[in-house]
């Protein structure tokens, strides 16, 4: 005798349905949550867009400030190397060549030698002949003039002191 095992039988299950109204809710859920990402990912993109923008124009005045405070300290030093030179007038230096006048990685003038002795050269009724500060000729008398008040003069006196500043 076998046995034999009856055969499994798996119930068929009826599918699932759901109503219309339900149905269409959850549509309607799913399209307000891919709405939300879609903003959320569009307004990422535009703050990512503003500050790689911010980034550029911050170097770009960081640029622009390094540029003018090196050019404040080559005219700066350039003053000081032109006064030594003899020039007469340092408005003389707004007609240099600045171009070859740099700032090296110390913060040192490069250049403004050999560029005062090429304006030297080119124009040289910018320079002077350079003056010491000690006075050639003899001092002057010590000790005060004197000086009269016109009330304590005689009519004499004040007619030639009048003459004087004539």
């Amino acid at each position: 005798m076998t046995t034999e095992t009856p055969p499994v039988v798996i119930p068929t299950k009826e599918p699932e349905t759901f109503s219309r109204e339900y149905v269409q809710e959850l549509r309607a859920e799913n399209a307000s949550y891919r709405t939300r990402a879609n903003e959320a990912k569009t307004a990422a993109e535009v703050a990512e867009a503003a500050k790689v923008a911010a980034l550029a124009e911050s170097e770009t005045k960081v640029t622009a400030a390094t540029t003018a405070a090196n050019e404040r300290v080559i005219r700066a030093e350039l003053k000081a190397v032109a006064v030594k030179a003899g020039m007469v007038d340092l408005d003389g230096l707004k007609l240099a060549d600045l171009s070859k006048v740099t700032l090296d990685e110390h913060g040192e003038v490069q250049g403004a030698d050999d560029l005062m002795k090429a304006l030297k050269e080119s124009k040289p009724y910018l320079f002077g002949t350079t003056t010491s500060t000690t006075h050639p000729g003899k001092a002057p008398p010590s000790g005060d003039p004197e000086t009269k008040l016109a009330k304590d003069m005689t009519p004499e006196e004040y007619k030639a002191a009048k003459a004087k500043l004539k």
